[in-house]
């Protein structure tokens, strides 16, 4: 503090030296009122600057059909108060939830382009970035839980390796259970669905071919307007989760679902580099690992929902086929003789095959500890 101020503060409050004479009173008179208005000027010239000091405040805007209020939005909204106390505030993670963004593929376009910078997808969006990922979702390839787990896990880091090189970051990987055919009418068999219309992901000229060549009328439709197919009856049949049937309430309109498990329905989150590279670099790691704690710990939560989701809506008027032993055999010879026109074209054949392999691998383990 300057000193003239610090003699004139002691003199008015009684401390210090002897009075001052009167020209001294005068020098200090005219002092005060300079150093006043110096400190004036001072204070006002850091709060015009101190917000250009400040830390820019990163904004996160993240896309996904998981509805509102949904166990994964949920989840997502807790991941966006964790990376906001991480970054001390610096990093805000928006949610646009229930598609109101548009479907899968439209959310991965917006992120190409930097008009969202993460998304939370199914295994058909991350078939837009990486067609790798699908090597998680071939039909009738899982039997349990166990064995997907297994081989994701040993699968996981050459895929995110793939996926980093395409310029976006895996913050976690989930599921949302096994994927059945919710109906219009009684379905036991695939011949029984080739009877009626299939609801496809637009877009996916791939599996749509693939369909279509094994003798199924599939119809391409955007997922937000699969209510309004069923309404309307552009298509009778949906592939999907009994929790996202009931989340939708979609099975209202397909009350029949068939008990063979088609196919796992993988997830991630995934984030641009671009926007990745903007975070605080001493707290990437942190939000990353805030990031694998959230999808892991949704596994056991969602895993139990779809299995109480069905009967939930057994209790609303849902109707399953039970499918026995032989049945679900003869679902599995038809799905093993598509895995040729599937590897190699939807899914990159070393891909494949390590899959396979490493599902093969879990099995002899199982049976040599029994």
């Amino acid at each position: 503090m300057p000193r003239g101020f610090s003699e004139a503060g002691k003199e008015l409050l009684g401390q210090g030296r002897a009075p001052l004479k009167v020209n001294e009173r005068a020098r200090s008179a005219r002092g005060a009122p300079g150093f006043f208005l110096r400190l004036l000027l001072l204070t006002l010239l850091v709060a015009v600057l101190a917000p250009a000091f400040a830390p820019a405040q990163i904004v996160i805007k993240m896309g996904t059909l998981a509805p509102e209020g949904s166990p994964w939005h949920k989840t997502l909204l807790q991941l966006g108060e964790r990376w906001r106390t991480i970054s001390g505030g610096t990093v805000k993670l928006v949610i646009y939830a229930g598609g109101v963004l548009g479907d899968e593929p439209d959310l991965v376009k917006k992120m190409r382009i930097g008009q969202i910078q993460a998304v939370a997808l199914s295994g058909v969006g991350m078939y837009e970035i990486e067609r790798g990922a699908m090597c998680l979702q071939i039909p009738m390839m899982f039997e349990s839980y166990e064995e997907l787990d297994y081989v994701r896990d040993r699968v996981a880091p050459k895929l995110e390796k793939t996926i980093e090189a395409k310029g976006f970051i895996v913050l976690n990987w989930g599921d949302a259970g096994w994927v059945h055919f919710f109906s219009t009418r009684p379905v036991k068999r695939l011949s029984d669905m080739r009877q009626l219309k299939l609801f496809t992901w637009a877009g996916d000229n791939d599996e749509l071919e693939l369909w279509q060549a094994n003798g199924f009328r599939a119809v391409p439709l955007a997922a937000t307007d699969i209510l309004t197919g069923l309404q309307t009856g552009l298509i009778e049949a949906v592939p999907t989760t009994p929790l996202y049937a009931l989340l939708n309430q979609s099975f209202g309109l397909a009350p029949y679902m068939n008990s063979v498990r088609w196919a796992p329905l993988i997830g991630a989150t995934v984030i641009t580099r671009a926007a990745w590279e903007r975070m605080p670099a001493d707290k990437r790691a942190a939000m990353l690992q805030a990031a694998r704690e959230a999808g892991y710990g949704m596994r056991g939560s969602i895993r139990k929902m779809g299995d109480d989701a069905v009967v939930a809506m057994q209790k609303r008027k849902l109707t399953v086929v039970q499918a026995d032993a032989a049945t679900v055999a003869d679902w599995r010879r038809e799905a093993e003789n598509v895995y040729p026109k599937i590897r190699g074209r939807m899914v990159p054949a070393d891909m494949f095959d390590q899959v396979r392999a490493l599902r093969d691998e879990y099995r002899a383990q199982s049976r040599k500890g029994q």
